[in-house]
């Protein structure tokens, strides 16, 4: 709508604004028209914005203007609009003389703001800063009576909230009707219209002839259809926005080029209806966009409609997009209501993953062009595929968002997937405090300024016992828990069996005059260790490790054989001893062979894992009937198998059976390898013969005894069970094991991947006693660390982050991790008490967690506490910031001075540090001290006696003042330019009142001048100038009587 030359060129008929006709001029006045002309151009105000007007249209301003100049400096109540939008109406005599009116009037969505410029805001009066009838265009729903009532008194309570004075509501056309006295911002915020029942339609579809006739020369040619259905039927107006906005985002970030698009019928989405407004766009602008649209025609591509409902068994290609709404929804306008942004239910909840899936969004505002996945805190998974885990073909649409949270707390599940509180205490905290009671050794690390404390555990081999029984103690009443699932009590069993193989492995005993025991239980393995013996031999120690060992291999199969007994047949006395054999049962497998009258039976198996000599009678029988062709028909299948047994031969007496891999390592143990075997030949022999694939598979526990149903699908060589790289591990008796990485993996010893709670700690006492050294296992520390921090046990992640080993090449590993959760997870520890007294007493520097702390204050808007702690973690510069732009000028209005000087105070130690302080928290120092000194009666300050050097004294202080307007300039708030001008007139005040008798009249102007130099409002200005002009007026009068 920008008025130009051709306008002033033509004089239009005054009955039409629309027509343009010539003005015929004598010759002789032409040069001095053409003048006139100029200067009326100049004159008008500029309004470029298609869809804004103004009443009297530029023209008719225009033509006034060259009639009656000077009539655009006195324009009666002048009007200024926006389609769809609303307008206002300046009362009385407006200068609407070279008004930018595109800059200084914009109408936003239920909100009109003017002079959105602070500084370039004229006083109240001038300009468009004056009382006027602002007219705002809201889009509500059908309103009942009672609605109705609601909606006017929330109306008349926000107008007066702004200052303004509430004067209609029409519900018809929506107009709320309010008068202001000066301008700033007014209108409904986002929070406002939460409270209030809008309805979110695109400002395109409000009537334009209700603006009370005035001009409007585009609607948003773009959007301006009468039924408005390629709007109403958008992705974004089923999902709660705003279409209008949308296409607007949509033109900023998308090139006309690369997304012009056919809309739902077939026509272009940049088209116009053909009963849209004309608009008054140049022709060429309008043959260039047609040109446009016929080279992007053959590159359109089809445009998904609603996601009103999705037919799956209908994606043809007659379908647009290949999403489809249902026919009864089709050509009805949908109604939009408010929409909550993205915000996704969390309602299908599945209990293997806690996954909360097919959430509907706008795939392409959710995640921009790329449709990625995305992680999020604490294991929360965002996609838009498959749902992990489903087994559904129905095909996957973009815009259905996935929200699925890793189930990293399973093993604080009971059986009916409940979270207990009791269970996490005994998996994490009760271990851990059990870790921290031990002895440590601590290393002090240097991190800049700061230390950290990082700590290793120490422990011997004859403290082991102990050790062990205690974290044994911990599991057991973890069994005891109610409604405890029957895998997690397999689970739960492994590990006692774990911590029993540690210590029967790796302890050790005193030697001295006797043998000490180290543990009741270990006097019940051995039979012989009831008692003790005096000067034991050192050679002795593998033998009796052996028969410890021997005694948990027994205990560990017990439960295994008693199940397989308990399904055979009571006729079936071979086989049944057989079993007990497995498990080396030697006294019911004897007492069952006398019980039934098998004497012979019995002898032999009294004597089965005895000296070799027995052995090799009973194979040399054997190969006797063998070599004289003895038909072994005649003797019981069974009673070969218990012969083959006890001369050795497992592999003949095995022979089409299968045995779990312990009880073949018993057997191996027992009845195969002599007596006086080391356990580390005995494990080297049973790892050979796995090589050669006569051996069965060490799978893990949760394999072994079935806590998981997909144990068919196992591969083996992957990993074996825990227990059996502790085997290993003994075995080798070196610090260089190869299989650390995969022998404290979660999957030696659980289902769980994610589950690291006890493996951490098996790790962590077999590298105190010495067993290995490893730096290398970092994904271990981190993936505990993971999974303490999604279960909200922040103050123990940073424990064991203090417990990873230090390495030369990544110094500042444990810093950075431990910045990071103190970061990350603020608002968790900081709401705790415990935690943050944990943390502290692990040695981790005060300033981090006050910089945490800092940070998220800062992030949440609470600035006061944030730059309290910025304070506390002497971070002087960022403090001041705050300090001065978002703190300061609150506490002053507030008349909290005490406050400030306090925080100011706490800074000026450190002034040296932080940038322009002078103009900043200095200056609020030099005002307190400036108005006191000048207050009090008998100055102390000799340099102050004077009013020549009060007055330079505050010179200094408001130059000063406007430099640190200067130099923090757009930073500094509203109300901090208040303040500063509040200084500035309270300074001024108490100056003025000490320049009274006793002062010359030069010295009293000088005052004044100092005075009008600082940032006071015009009002007060015009106050102390006319105090001014009367003092020199008073001059000029005493001058003239000399």
């Amino acid at each position: 709508m920008e008025v130009d030359v051709g306008i002033l060129n033509s004089l239009p008929i005054p009955q039409s604004q629309y027509k343009r006709r010539r003005i015929f001029m004598d010759g002789a006045d032409t040069s001095l028209s053409c003048q006139v002309l100029h200067e009326v151009e100049n004159s008008l105000p500029t309004l470029q914005c298609s869809d804004y007007y103004t009443k009297p249209c530029l023209s008719d301003l225009a033509i006034r203007e060259v009639m009656d100049p000077g009539y655009c400096s006195r324009v009666q109540d002048f009007i200024v609009g926006r389609a769809g939008y609303g307008c206002i109406k300046f009362i009385g005599e407006t200068d609407v003389r070279c008004l930018d009116l595109d800059r200084i009037v914009k109408f936003n969505r239920d909100e009109v703001v003017v002079y959105e410029d602070e500084s370039s805001k004229p006083v109240v009066g001038q300009g468009l800063n004056k009382p006027a009838e602002v007219t705002l265009l809201l889009q509500v729903n059908n309103l009942t009576k009672d609605r109705l009532r609601e909606f006017v008194n929330k109306l008349k309570c926000k107008t007066e909230s702004q200052g303004a004075q509430f004067l209609s509501f029409d519900p018809v056309h929506g107009g709320w009707k309010f008068l202001v006295q000066h301008f700033s911002r007014f209108g409904l915020g986002e929070d406002d219209e939460e409270d209030i029942a809008m309805d979110d339609a695109s400002p395109g579809e409000q009537d334009p002839a209700d603006m009370n006739g005035s001009e409007l020369s585009d609607v948003d040619e773009e959007t301006a259809s009468v039924n408005r259905t390629p709007l109403s039927h958008s992705l974004p107006a089923h999902l709660g926005l705003d279409p209008g906005r949308m296409k607007d985002l949509r033109m900023l970030m998308f090139s006309v080029d690369e997304d012009e698009i056919e809309g739902p019928g077939g026509m272009l989405s940049h088209d116009s209806p053909p009963f849209a407004k004309e608009s008054s766009k140049s022709p060429s602008h309008q043959s260039s966009r047609k040109t446009v649209r016929k080279m992007n025609t053959p590159l359109s591509r089809k445009t998904p409609l609603a996601l009103i409902e999705y037919n799956t068994g209908n994606f043809n290609s007659s379908s647009p997009g290949a999403i489809l709404m249902a026919q009864q929804n089709k050509g009805f306008h949908l109604m939009t209501a408010k929409s909550e942004g993205f915000e996704l239910k969390l309602k299908n909840n599945t209990p293997v993953t806690g996954s909360h899936s097919h959430n509907i969004v706008d795939a392409a505002l959710f995640m921009g062009r790329s449709f990625r996945v995305g992680w999020g805190p604490n294991g929360v998974l965002v996609h838009s595929g498959m749902p992990v885990g489903s087994t559904d073909s129905q095909i996957v649409l973009s815009s259905v968002i996935n929200l699925e949270k890793v189930a990293i707390d399973k093993v604080t599940r009971d059986e009916s997937n409940k979270v207990k509180e009791e269970l996490t205490n005994f998996c994490f905290s009760s271990p851990l405090n059990l870790h921290k009671e031990l002895s440590h050794e601590r290393k002090d690390v240097e991190h800049g300024n700061s230390e950290l404390k990082l700590q290793k555990l120490v422990c011997n081999r004859l403290t082991l016992p102990d050790i062990c029984r205690r974290y044994i103690d911990i599991i057991e009443r973890q069994l005891e828990v109610p409604s405890l699932s029957s895998a997690s009590r397999v689970l739960l069993m492994h590990q006692v069996l774990v911590w029993e193989l540690i210590k029967v492995l790796f302890s050790s005993r005193k030697m001295g005059a006797h043998l000490k025991s180290v543990e009741d239980e270990e006097e019940d393995m051995l039979a012989d260790g009831r008692e003790s013996y005096p000067d034991v031999d050192e050679e002795a120690l593998p033998l009796m490790r052996r028969a410890e060992f021997s005694y948990w291999l027994q205990e560990s199969v017990y439960h295994r054989v008693q199940e397989e007994v308990s399904l055979l047949d009571e006729s079936n006395d071979l086989e049944h001893v057989l079993l007990l054999l497995t498990g080396r049962q030697l006294d019911a497998a004897v007492e069952l062979s006398a019980s039934r009258g098998d004497v012979r039976l019995s002898c032999l198996l009294s004597q089965a894992g005895g000296s070799t000599e027995n052995r090799s009678d009973i194979s040399h029988q054997l190969d006797l009937w063998r070599k004289n062709g003895m038909d072994f028909n005649f003797i019981e299948e069974d009673r070969v198998r218990l012969f083959e047994l006890l001369a050795g031969n497992i592999h003949e007496a095995l022979h089409g059976v299968k045995i779990d891999w312990k009880r073949f390592l018993g057997l191996l143990l027992w009845y195969q390898l002599p007596p006086d075997v080391s356990l580390p030949v005995v494990f080297n022999t049973y790892q050979k013969l796995l090589n050669e694939g006569n051996a069965p598979y060490p799978v893990p526990a949760y394999i072994d005894e079935g806590p998981i149903e997909d144990a068919s699908n196992w591969v083996a060589g992957g990993r074996f069970d825990l227990a059996y790289y502790l085997m290993l591990l003994h075995a080798r008796q070196e610090n260089d094991f190869g299989a650390l990485k995969t022998m404290f993996s979660a999957f030696a010893s659980t289902n769980d991947p994610l589950d690291y709670h006890m493996i951490w700690h098996h790790r962590a006492v077999l590298e105190a006693i010495g067993t290995f050294s490893s730096n290398d296992l970092h994904v271990l520390d981190m993936a505990f660390v993971f999974q303490l921090l999604c279960l909200g046990q922040c103050h123990w992640a940073i424990y064991v982050v203090l417990h990873m080993p230090h390495r030369e090449d990544y110094p500042y590993l444990q810093t950075a991790v431990i910045r990071e959760i103190l970061f990350q997870y603020c608002e968790v520890w900081s709401a705790q008490d415990s935690q943050w007294e944990f943390i502290e007493n692990l040695g981790i520097p005060f300033a981090w967690l006050h910089e945490a702390l800092a940070i998220y204050f800062s992030y949440i808007g609470d600035l006061s506490k944030a730059l309290d702690h910025f304070l506390e973690c002497a971070n002087w510069q960022r403090a001041h910031s705050i300090f001065l732009t978002s703190v300061a000028h609150s506490l002053f209005l507030s008349a909290k001075h005490s406050e400030i000087w306090r925080l100011a105070m706490s800074m000026e130690d450190h002034k040296s540090e932080i940038e322009d302080w002078d103009l900043g928290a200095g200056l609020y120092i030099s005002f307190y001290l400036l108005r006191s000194s000048l207050q009090e009666e008998s100055n102390t300050m000799t340099e102050l006696d004077t009013l020549e050097n009060k007055n330079d004294a505050c010179a200094d202080f408001i130059g000063r003042l406007n430099k640190s307007l200067a130099v923090w300039g757009s930073k500094l708030s509203v109300e901090a330019r208040v303040v500063y001008s509040k200084m500035a007139e309270e300074i001024g005040s108490v100056l003025l009142s000490d320049s009274g008798e006793g002062s010359t009249g030069d010295v009293q102007l000088s005052c004044f001048h100092t005075i009008f130099k600082g940032p006071m409002p015009e009002d007060l200005r015009s106050y102390h100038l006319q105090d001014a002009v009367s003092l020199f007026t008073s001059s000029l009068s005493e001058v003239a009587q000399y």
